[in-house]
């Protein structure tokens, strides 16, 4: 469930007679839990409470109905019990059915309320449905219930009218959607004159069955797009009880005033919907939930979409807001800083090219209006009207009901700001009409110009404007050039890998890259803002910062995005390294992002931001930042045909090309029936990833040219390698065709005569180390691992140690969140010191402990030894020691962290790749003086 859904669950709870004994049930229920744990529970099997009366359910909560009045004293004895300390319970609540009390057993916060209102504390006790608790919304609960009865509302009415189901209609369906939300809103903050008057009107003046509400809607929607001196004309005349609705102009309620027909249930929820208390709504909060209402593919995950302020300051803080705090602190009580400083607010331009419903937009808005309102008390002015303008905040955005919700949020936005900084009179007095000035676009972010419509310091754009609030696809509409002041670009656009992308998105990046480059097609979807706000940035000072998937920042994107913006004037200015951008969703379900921002010019000192091992935020001042969000140059590691360092030879392993007719089962392999000798002359066990790693057993046919006709003796044999033959003349690939002839062989046939030392090329980013080890010369490899054939010992040390597990995470990327290995781009960059005889066998000492901890462990696979939670002591012992012996080669003694662990790599190859430039350029400059 999610939480809207548990937040109406519980309201209907709450609604029902009071049940003493069936209330912890349907408490449970109604968080989630499925029949047949609830079954387990009644029949006393799970039920581990030690309290009369009590049900307790494991690592969740411990809950007991008492006698009236007697709610604090239970909830004593539940918080006393070693039941539910036992059961490791978060939660423990108790009830008499009349008042209600809760604590959350960690933190000690409580919760106390009369029974009918425990729905309102609902997201106090989200954790129960493993949903992370967000301040916003364990403290005032409105927007969730907000957004489940327009659900509720809006899926009734297309039920009822699947013509506006239709695209065609469907953008008519968010506008009425829109001109609900700003009614109910102004209804309860007295923007309409008398508190209620919406729904109290739709209640009176329409029939209960809902058969005319549409008529009653239509009307009232109407009143308000006729100025109020102008419905005396006769041909505008409104119904008296329409009179009393103001003049609200903007486009909210301009154009067509058909309204969707409703049912006796469409009407009920309407009438629920107002009788919530819209006055406390967050409009940063709330328009991010909402847009899923209007969006089929999002209505699942309803309610979900929130994305928690703290994160959302993870961008705006260091892009500008923290330089306008203390820029506040250095003017103290100066009224003529003071001043200045207001000004320069009063200029600044915050532009979210992919602003969804507005959450960049609205906290970036009401951050600024809270330090001007500190500049106006400090200046004895709070009766000033905010020289802050809406217009200021720019956005644009693909969908039609976010950008309106976007438009809806700030304007919402702007009167609480208003309300709180100098008082509902001012406030309601200069609120309407509201004015048409149109700040977000609705259109393709990446193919509209961006400079039309946030234009360059000096320059104006006059684009004929429709209104605020129907603005047709592409419409722009600024006719200000806010002359001196700074832009700041930012915002969460969607990621999408390069696999996920539709027909359409890859036209968007081909229409931003192909005439820079041709490897553009691997870029995630969030490179194209990037670009574009490179791009954006050659025509005018600013900063743009945007929360990405880190993937943009490793591997192979690396060197294809980056040089491009750095060839446009752009550095780093900022960046917080890999955290969780989490939502509202269960079991607090986020993808890992990175935040990045680019700046022309960037500062003289750039921030970079991490969290520590406890979830602290560690920010480093540093003069560069690279691409790979380390500190140091712009440097971008490329493949490289043979190892830097001097460092054994690493090739992929062998590739089948067979269809599936040189590998072998354990069971294929026994249905050939060979010899002992036939198996020892035709057999090798082989390994991949899989293999190597989870222990699974597979073989593979293993023919030298000498042996094939004595191979083919053997009937089971002589099928597969005429299938394979069969397999690879019918291929499309002309390489496979050629190989033909030699049907009896994979593509590769490398083998060892000694030793193979391999690593998988894909793996797990859970383990604290990379899959290495050692498999003997009766074996193989796949093209599923990699391969360093009769190397010294002391290579998989290296491949073994957290510096080389960091390095390939980095500039090697991920498979999904799993590490992906490359040779070319891990291996062979891997910068490694100058070592000497003795590093060498201190280091080959190490890999030997490792591999003799996992043998003390014997049958313990890969998967098993390396489990996090469950690592052997010795084998954990082992990798410890060998990281200290190859740190102190690196700098003398352990790294910190993994961030001065890749500051020495990069140093280091950033060294090693200069040395490697100037030989081959001495080299170019030795063979032209010869030419001569």
């Amino acid at each position: 469930m999610n939480a809207v859904e548990i937040e109406s669950a519980v309201s209907d709870l709450a609604a029902q007679p009071f049940d003493a004994a069936e209330f912890p049930y349907a408490f449970l229920a109604a968080f989630g839990n499925k029949e047949t744990t609830l079954k387990r529970l009644r029949t006393g099997n799970n039920n581990a409470s030690d309290v009369p009366g009590g049900v307790l359910l494991r690592n969740n909560i411990h809950i007991a109905v008492c006698d009236a009045g007697i709610v604090g004293n239970m909830l004593r004895t539940l918080r006393d019990s070693s039941a539910t300390t036992k059961a490791k319970a978060k939660f423990i609540l108790a009830t008499d059915g009349q008042t209600l009390e809760a604590e959350e057993l960690v933190s000690g916060e409580t919760i106390a309320c009369a029974f009918e209102d425990f729905p309102n504390h609902f997201g106090f006790l989200l954790q129960l449905a493993g949903i992370s608790t967000i301040k916003e919304i364990k403290d005032n609960p409105i927007d969730v219930r907000a957004t489940g009865r327009l659900n509720k509302l809006y899926v009734e009415l297309l039920r009822e009218n699947p013509d506006w189901a239709k695209e065609d209609r469907r953008s008519d369906m968010n506008h009425f959607m829109a001109r609900l939300v700003f009614c109910f809103f102004a209804e309860d903050t007295d923007i309409f004159n008398g508190k209620g008057l919406f729904t109290q009107t739709v209640d009176q003046m329409s029939a209960n069955d809902g058969s005319n509400t549409h008529q009653v809607l239509s009307e009232i929607f109407r009143a308000m797009n006729i100025k109020v001196s102008e419905r005396a004309n006769s041909d505008l005349r409104l119904p008296n009880w329409a009179n009393g609705f103001p003049y609200v102009n903007g486009g909210l309620f301009s154009g067509s005033t058909e309204v969707p027909r409703f049912t006796r249930m469409a009407r009920t929820y309407l009438m629920h919907a107002g009788a919530l208390s819209w006055r406390e709504i967050n409009p940063d909060i709330f328009g991010s939930m909402i847009q899923a209402v209007a969006d089929d593919d999002e209505r699942g995950a309803l309610g979900m979409h929130y994305t928690s302020v703290p994160n959302i300051l993870k961008v705006l803080n260091p892009l500008f807001l923290d330089d306008l705090r203390a820029a506040l602190a250095d003017a103290d009580d100066n009224e003529r800083k003071l001043l200045n400083l207001r000004k320069r607010m009063a200029r600044i331009r915050v532009f979210d090219p992919a602003c969804g419903s507005g959450n960049f937009l609205v906290i970036a808005y009401k951050q600024m209006r809270e330090i001007e309102a500190e500049i106006n008390r400090r200046r004895d002015e709070l009766h000033l009207r905010s020289e802050i303008p809406l217009t200021n905040f720019r956005g644009i955005e693909l969908r039609d009901f976010p950008a309106e919700i976007a438009r809806l949020a700030l304007i919402i936005a702007e009167f609480q700001c208003d309300v709180l900084y100098r008082g509902q009179k001012d406030a309601l007095a200069e609120f309407l009409p509201l004015n048409a000035q149109n700040w977000i676009i609705c259109g393709n972010a990446l193919r509209l110009d961006w400079l039309s419509i946030c234009p360059p310091t000096g320059t104006g754009v006059k684009v004929v404007a429709d209104d605020l609030f129907l603005t047709p696809l592409d419409q722009k509409e600024i006719d200000f050039a806010n002359e001196g002041g700074e832009t700041y670009i930012c915002g969460n656009p969607p990621y999408l890998g390069s696999t996920w992308q539709s027909a359409e998105q890859k036209d968007d990046l081909r229409a931003i890259f192909d005439h820079r480059c041709k490897s553009w097609k691997s870029l995630d979807y969030v490179s194209g803002w990037f670009m574009k706000a490179a791009d954006y940035g050659q025509r005018t000072p600013c900063t743009s910062a945007f929360v990405s998937t880190n993937s943009i920042c490793q591997g192979q994107q690396v060197p294809i995005l980056w040089p491009l913006v750095f060839a446009s004037g752009h550095d780093i200015a900022f960046a917080h390294t890999s955290f969780k951008w989490n939502n509202l969703a269960s079991h607090n379900a986020g993808v890992t992002v990175a935040v990045v921002a680019i700046g022309n010019p960037a500062p003289k000192v750039r921030r970079l931001f991490a969290m520590n091992e406890v979830g602290e935020t560690v920010i480093k001042d540093v003069p560069y930042i690279n691409a790979y969000l380390v500190p140091g140059a712009n440097v971008v590691v490329g493949k490289a045909t043979r190892p830097l360092s001097g460092l054994s030879e690493m090739s992929f392993g062998n590739k089948p090309v067979d269809g599936g007719n040189l590998l072998l089962s354990r069971d294929e392999l026994a249905a050939l029936r060979l010899t002992p000798q036939q198996k020892d002359r035709f057999v090798r066990r082989i390994f991949g990833s899989a293999e190597f790693i989870r222990g699974l057993e597979r073989y593979c046919l293993w023919i030298e040219d000498a042996a094939l006709k004595e191979a083919l003796v053997v009937e089971g044999i002589a099928q597969r390698i005429e299938r394979v033959r069969s397999m690879r003349l019918a291929s499309s690939d002309k390489s496979a065709r050629d190989m033909a002839v030699r049907a009896h062989q994979m593509r590769e046939m490398n083998i060892a005569e000694n030793l193979i030392i391999t690593v998988p090329r894909t793996s797990s980013e859970a383990r604290p180390y990379l899959p290495t080890g050692v498999i003997d010369s009766r074996s193989t490899v796949t093209s599923e691992a990699f391969a360093l054939f009769d190397a010294p010992l002391w290579n998989m040390a290296l491949i073994a140690s957290r510096l080389h597990l960091i390095w390939i995470a980095t500039v090697c990327g991920k498979l999904e969140t799993r590490y992906r290995y490359s040779n070319t781009l891990g291996w062979n960059t891997f910068p490694v010191p100058l070592l000497t005889e003795q590093n060498k066998a201190d280091l080959t000492r190490c890999a030997e402990d490792i591999l003799l901890a996992r043998e003390a462990h014997f049958p313990g696979t890969i998967a098993d030894l390396y489990d996090p939670e469950t690592m052997p002591d010795n084998l954990r012992h082992a990798h410890e020691r060998n990281d200290e012996v190859l740190e102190r080669i690196y700098i003398g003694r352990r790294f910190k962290n993994d961030t001065e662990r890749l500051e020495k790599l990069f140093e280091l190859y950033t060294k090693m790749t200069a040395a490697d430039k100037a030989k081959s350029a001495a080299k170019a400059t030795r063979g032209r003086k010869k030419t001569v």
